[in-house]
């Protein structure tokens, strides 16, 4: 945690603005969302210039520790036909949906207030005018080990054994 977002949660004194940009190949453009009743003018890690719009978005971040499944939650209210017409693209083109979470400052807009959280969505559902979304890392932890499968397909001398 930068020593900005430190001295934020110890005093406050600022406001946290959460962003959320969706990115997938099958899109002609990122979707990008903030906390809040205004859109926010921001510059990525990247320095590129972006306008994130403003919406209902909830964000439940991941726990801060040592296990290896670590998801990110998120809903937005009051979304239109547009999100369900971007999943229905990226499902057929069967291209992956990356998450990046970044947080600024309301004071300093020029960067993140800490480094972004990439991530991959894992599932999403839509109920009514609301679309819940979870994300999470690799899950490193449940991963199998050696990665290739030693079937009779990948080694045939495994059947006489």
């Amino acid at each position: 945690m930068s020593e900005a977002l430190e001295r934020v949660y110890a005093s406050g004194g600022d406001v946290l603005i959460n962003t959320l940009e969706l990115a997938c190949a099958a899109w002609d453009e990122p979707i990008l969302l903030c906390d809040g009743f205004e859109n926010q003018a921001c510059i990525t890690e990247d320095e590129r210039a972006v306008t994130f719009i403003a919406s209902g978005i909830a964000v439940e971040l991941p726990d801060r520790g040592t296990s290896g499944g670590q998801t990110l939650t998120f809903a937005i209210d009051n979304v239109t036909g547009e999100a369900q017409q971007k999943i229905d693209a990226a499902l057929e083109a069967e291209e992956r949906i990356i998450l990046t979470y970044r947080c600024y400052l309301a004071s300093d807009k020029s960067a993140p207030a800490e480094a972004p959280y990439r991530m991959t969505v894992l599932s999403g559902q839509i109920k009514g005018p609301t679309v819940q979304v979870e994300a999470g890392y690799y899950d490193l932890i449940n991963a199998a080990w050696p990665r290739d499968l030693y079937d009779s397909e990948f080694a045939p001398g495994l059947k006489y054994l």
